[in-house]
């Protein structure tokens, strides 16, 4: 079953039509600090493009939890993944506290922003504000079509409103639809 197959079945709770690029997933996890950290949080792994990208910096020692509300996307990256670093949760992100467990060093996030409603967009980013270790950082990614609408306006200055610094990467391209990655940081 493909990210297509669950977008058609449920595409407001999947919001992608195609996997991520591995290009993306090197943008979205390059320059975070994954391999100096302890514990990493996922939001949506989905087929797990990112998951993987993660798990290839990660230390030894290091833990990911990835939190996906799908359940058949949840069960399908449990099953295809044999590293005793991840833990696949299936649920919400909005119970990214109770999922983890601990103060995180980074959290990854592949959620569909633009197609949640502003209050479980406000709850999310309030619960990975919260987990979030001083000087931890969290990434999620945005398509550059999507940029200039209003859910995605909101959700940049809803970021700029949590964190003490966010940046913006470079256009992937090599994406479909093409997207960029904001950083975001948390007070040290």
């Amino acid at each position: 079953m493909s990210i297509t197959t669950e977008f058609l079945r449920r595409p407001l709770t999947t919001g992608a039509v195609a996997a991520s690029s591995r290009r993306l997933a090197h943008a979205m996890t390059e320059g975070i600090g994954l391999e100096r950290a302890r514990t990493v949080a996922e939001l949506g792994p989905g087929t797990g493009v990112f998951t993987d990208a993660i798990l290839a910096r990660l230390a030894p020692g290091a833990r990911l939890v990835a939190i996906e509300l799908n359940p058949v996307l949840a069960a399908r990256l449990s099953a295809a993944r044999r590293d005793t670093r991840l833990t696949v949760v299936q649920g919400s992100a909005a119970e990214l506290a109770a999922a983890v467990g601990e103060p995180v060093d980074a959290v990854v996030s592949g959620l569909p922003w633009t197609v949640m409603p502003q209050d479980r967009r406000g709850q999310i980013l309030d619960a990975v504000a919260e987990v979030l270790t001083p000087g931890g950082r969290f990434t999620t990614f945005a398509y550059l079509h999507a940029a200039w609408t209003p859910p995605a306006r909101h959700l940049t200055a809803e970021l700029a409103c949590r964190f003490d610094r966010l940046e913006r990467s470079r256009t992937v391209w090599a994406n479909l639809p093409p997207a960029f990655v904001h950083r975001a940081t948390r007070r040290p």
